[in-house]
């Protein structure tokens, strides 16, 4: 994330509306005329805040023209797209074939166990969140794990609780 500290700033104008900072904004003027502009547009507005907000979408809605429900069925429709603000470490756990065969769903059952942590969700004290991914891109690896920038491979569910515990002691 580039701007993982872009804050939420309340506009005073509307109710719920917000103020993007000044290159997100320039973004989504530079791109709201060209086709296919929502997906890039969604696609900034998730690295700069790591999630799209309800109140993102409203914004996007205002300076673009495109209606809130066009946007929601886009959002809705991408896994890659989340609506809520995901964990301070997300943990990615790939579900591609070569992982899955060799144990990626076990491992994701694992890591919500060890955290306590139910699907799509965040542990309380923010520093979690699970996402099972599509392909990490290292199949030689397999299964294979992904917590922020940090790849860990050829993993066993015991394994799982120190790589947790580095994060959580830090």
């Amino acid at each position: 994330m580039a701007t993982a500290n872009a804050t939420l700033k309340r506009d005073t104008g509307s109710r719920g509306s917000i103020e993007f900072p000044p290159e997100l904004t320039s973004f989504i003027d530079e791109w709201k005329d060209k086709p296919g502009c929502l997906i890039m547009i969604l696609h900034k507005t998730q690295e700069v805040y790591g999630f799209i907000s309800r109140e993102s979408a409203e914004r996007i809605s205002m300076l673009t023209g495109i209606p809130l429900a066009r946007i929601y069925g886009v959002i809705t429709f991408y896994h890659f797209f989340k609506t809520t603000k995901p964990g301070k470490f997300k943990i990615s756990v790939c579900l591609g074939t070569a992982c899955y065969l060799k144990g990626g769903q076990d491992l994701i059952e694992e890591a919500r166990s060890l955290l306590d942590l139910g699907e799509g969700g965040v542990t309380e004290d923010g520093l979690f969140s699970i996402d099972p991914v599509r392909c990490v891109g290292c199949c030689g690896l397999a299964p294979v794990m992904t917590v922020g920038a940090e790849t860990y491979g050829k993993l066993t569910k015991p394994q799982l609780r120190d790589i947790i515990a580095k994060y959580q002691n830090g």
